[in-house]
């Protein structure tokens, strides 16, 4: 390969001797360190290389300037060794690039997608970088055929995983739907705790007493046949009184009763590691308690529903659910 002062004029020092030492070596490895070149120069010259693939951008950089010594000493085999790696190197960090130009456009979904994407994005990440340790285990034996295929089939893998994501939140969803229309079929209510089914004590209970009345028996049947359904639920059971008696008196009265009906659902089948029984005493009337109307309604148990997770809307008893 020979070059005149005419055609090097403008090129670098650098390239201009490695350009001159190439006449000496193998026109194969003239081709790998070209193409090397090429996988280098591609990556560099990508907006996201340095924020995506620095290390690999930095070791391919490092590689193809080794090959570029090993021209300057007519030593084929190092050119090819080094042009090589720096291939290899080059296509590690673009697989890293596209990876992250992918989650960018993926993240530009809507709020509730995101929570789901940025897992699926922590394991997509993991495998990357799995992939991308065996990848320099075996660099030196790998074909670019093979590097290739890796590339495609972690395009796919990382389709498949944010497809998997969609249709599992989707499932999600529809779960919690259902789960939300069966608990309003059974008389509950949305309320900013979650989903809310109020017992009356009249019903539940007879006057100062917290045995569970037969007629209450039904109900709490029913409930236990949808916590069936939904093995992943729990349930706050919350008792209340009116603001009659002492305080004292009322708080033991609300957790015996809370407890009696925790008592009568773990009979009905809900194992009773998913309930907790709490006694609120006078707090949180929901009518007035100078009437006898309104006592009545005060005198009530609550029955807080977690979501198809088992995780509550929030805490307001203070208290972790075990």
């Amino acid at each position: 390969m020979k070059s005149s002062p005419h055609l090097l004029k403008g090129f670098p020092l650098g390239a201009v001797l490695v350009l001159s030492a190439c006449a000496t070596i193998s026109t194969q490895a003239q081709s790998e360190y070209t193409r090397a070149q090429t996988e280098v120069q591609q990556l560099q010259t990508d907006p996201l290389a340095n924020q995506a693939a620095g290390k690999p951008l930095q070791q391919a950089r490092d590689a193809l300037s080794r090959a570029a010594d090993a021209i300057q000493h007519h030593n084929t085999a190092d050119v090819m060794h080094w042009s090589y790696l720096a291939a290899r190197r080059a296509e590690i960090g673009e697989a890293m690039v596209a990876e992250l130009r992918a989650r960018n456009q993926v993240a530009s979904a809507t709020a509730e997608r995101v929570r789901i994407l940025l897992d699926s994005q922590r394991r997509r990440t993991e495998v990357a970088q799995q992939q991308a340790r065996q990848a320099e285990q075996h660099a030196q034996d790998a074909s670019q055929q093979l590097q290739q295929e890796r590339q495609q089939n972690q395009t796919q893998q990382a389709q498949q995983q944010i497809q998997q994501a969609q249709q599992q939140e989707q499932q999600a969803q529809q779960q919690e739907q259902q789960a939300k229309q069966q608990l309003e079929e059974l008389q509950a209510r949305e309320t900013a705790r979650g989903m809310v089914l109020t017992l009356s004590g009249s019903l539940l209970f007879a006057t100062g007493r917290d045995t569970v009345q037969p007629g209450a028996i039904q109900s709490l049947d029913n409930v236990a046949r949808f916590m069936q359904q939904h093995p992943m639920m729990k349930i706050r059971v919350q008792g209340f009184t009116d603001s009659r008696g002492s305080d004292e008196l009322n708080d033991a009265l609300s957790q015996r009763r809370a407890q009696a009906v925790s008592n009568a659902l773990q009979s009905s089948g809900v194992d009773p590691s998913r309930l907790q029984a709490i006694g609120r005493g006078k707090s949180l009337p929901v009518a007035s308690n100078d009437t006898a109307a309104g006592r009545q309604q005060n005198r009530r148990v609550e029955l807080l529903f977690s979501d198809t997770a088992g995780e509550f809307a929030s805490n307001q008893s203070g208290q972790q659910f075990q």
